[in-house]
């Protein structure tokens, strides 16, 4: 007789140290699962706490909080006596600490797995809070054997061999994923590489939503034994996957394609910025209009993760701020229904330079003077995000963090950088994308020149190495890690490629004190690139 039993893989939008909030999302997926007749339900990695809990994994009093929560969920999954669920939560035993996920049914957990490789790499410190455990966990349900590993476990061949060589026919892989742009197909190849090699199907759960920094895109799928996708769930949206083993075989199941990679790198934006702002209870954003492409990405972007009504912009017009910007700037704010208002800094200007006459006088205007119109601009959406409760959206791109091409307590002011991990080229794509959704960037945008407009006539260029060539410096020396000699051979000239070096390292201080950004990139400024401040090794003198 063959063996027939139906997994639901719960795709899950979890909230770090909500316990209560995920315990929730878990039962109604449980419900619904059972509604759909499953009789396995996995959830992600870790779903019990959220992820990545980091420092909190430190606290007892944490474990202590998960023990609970853990026991009244149990609890609450005996309205589904059918079904058995898998959660992943921290466990801390005998005074070692384990990335884990319990088997639960019949009001109990009946055996837990727990994570053998911790990665510790880019985004990652998992050995810093866990112990490694190489035990196998196989179950049985419906007459098919599960094996239970989490993410990190299925990069390497040793844990899905032993689930294996434990007798399990079908893998459940619980996974905390952050997106980055190509990681999709980098997740399928790793899979099929050292699951499928045994001759066992997949099963992967993955988080869906935003922590911070990092933004979880779901898209779990379901992999039959020769590496073939058989169901696969959206992208960046909490749902449901169910499917069906026929002797653990995997049969086919609801299947959403792969966007493109505009389509990703948009999507992660919106989920990026609605659930900052949305899980850390601000009634809404703060953005800063110049009449440029980078604020004009991150208005489209907030209008869409929020909604118009609770997205606000300024304009901060100067006397160096040309009328094509100002009229570009209300008419986007037309679009996309927001309301703009206009803020005038000449007086707040005029003021300061009057109260540093006597300091300045005799010496030559530059960039101190640019920067206080930029700290003035900052200071004013500070003061309204503190008057109305909003967060600054702050709309620095990757190209101008990477060479310092910002202004401290002026451009970098601000709450969250939406747009920090996306190139300057890539802004422009993302801009096209989000305007062949529907038209609401003016084409003038993102035609003319970028201009800071600090001073008379002022364009990037007169700083900056074109952007195609500056972000394809940045691509390979920040991103990819090549060294100045393979850069130049790439076809890059010398001079400039020591020099845009140079200007990374010499913005790192300005980075560490910019605020926290979203990551779609496998490299961004953030928690995957940690670089001393102090430092007097010179790569681009060598």
């Amino acid at each position: 007789m063959s063996s027939k039993v139906k997994v639901a893989v719960a795709q899950l939008n979890c909230t770090v140290g909500d316990f209560e909030g995920n315990s929730r999302k878990i039962v109604d997926a449980a419900r619904q699962a059972a509604a759909g007749g499953a009789h396995v339900l996995l959830t992600p990695e870790l779903s019990l706490t959220g992820y990545p809990p980091e420092d909190l994994l430190l606290r007892r009093a944490f474990y202590a909080a998960t023990d609970a929560a853990l026991q009244k969920l149990c609890a609450q999954l005996l309205q589904f006596p059918e079904m058995k669920v898998v959660v992943g939560h921290p466990m801390a035993r005998e005074g070692r600490r384990f990335n884990a996920a319990s088997l639960v049914a019949g009001g109990m957990v009946l055996g837990t797995y727990c994570k053998h490789d911790l990665p510790n790499y880019d985004v990652f410190d998992e050995q810093r809070y866990f112990t490694p455990d190489n035990r196998p966990f196989v179950f049985e349900a419906n007459g098919t054997s599960f094996g239970i590993n989490i993410c990190e476990d299925t990069w390497f061949p040793y844990a899905p061999e032993c689930a294996q060589a434990a007798g399990a026919q079908v893998l459940l892989v619980l996974n905390g994923s952050p997106f980055h742009l190509g990681k999709q197909q980098q997740r399928l190849q790793i899979m099929r590489t050292n699951v499928c090699r045994f001759g066992l199907a997949a099963v992967y759960a993955n988080l869906a939503g935003g922590q911070d920094e990092l933004v979880f895109d779901g898209a779990s799928f379901v992999l039959d034994a020769g590496g073939g996708v058989t169901a696969a769930a959206p992208h960046f949206d909490e749902a449901l996957l169910l499917v069906d083993f026929v002797d653990g075989v995997p049969q086919p199941g609801a299947f959403e394609p792969q966007p493109a990679q505009e389509a990703l790198a948009y999507s992660a934006l919106v989920l990026g910025v609605r659930d900052y702002v949305g899980k850390n209870g601000f009634p809404g954003a703060l953005i800063g209009l110049s009449g440029g492409v980078d604020s004009a990405l991150t208005l489209a972007v907030a209008v869409d993760a929020l909604g118009p009504e609770r997205v606000r912009a300024v304009m901060m017009p100067s006397q160096y701020t040309a009328q094509m910007s100002l009229d570009d700037a209300a008419q986007l704010a037309e679009n996309l229904g927001v309301r703009c208002d206009v803020l005038p800094i000449k007086p707040a200007f005029d003021a300061f330079l009057a109260t540093l006459a006597r300091e300045f006088r005799g010496l030559p205007w530059d960039t101190t003077e640019e920067n206080l119109q930029a700290r003035i601009r900052g200071t004013l959406l500070m003061a309204l995000s503190n008057k109305y409760g909003s967060i600054v959206l702050t709309t620095g791109n990757k190209s101008e963090t990477a060479v310092g091409y910002s202004t401290l307590y002026g451009d970098l002011a601000g709450g969250f950088a939406v747009i920090k991990d996306i190139l300057k080229t890539l802004v422009y794509r993302l801009c096209r994308y989000r305007n062949g959704v529907s038209p609401v960037i003016p084409e003038r945008i993102l035609t003319r020149a970028p201009s800071a407009e600090l001073k008379p006539d002022q364009k990037d260029q007169d700083s900056l190495p074109p952007y195609d060539v500056l972000d394809r410096i940045i691509e390979l020396y920040m991103q990819e890690g090549l060294a100045i000699p393979d850069i130049v051979a790439a076809g890059l000239d010398e001079a400039v490629v020591r020099r845009v070096v140079r200007m990374i390292r010499l913005s790192e201080y300005k980075r560490r004190q910019s605020p926290v950004g979203i990551r779609v990139t496998h490299r961004g400024f953030g928690r995957d690139w940690r670089y001393p401040i102090t430092n007097r090794f010179r790569e681009e003198s060598a």
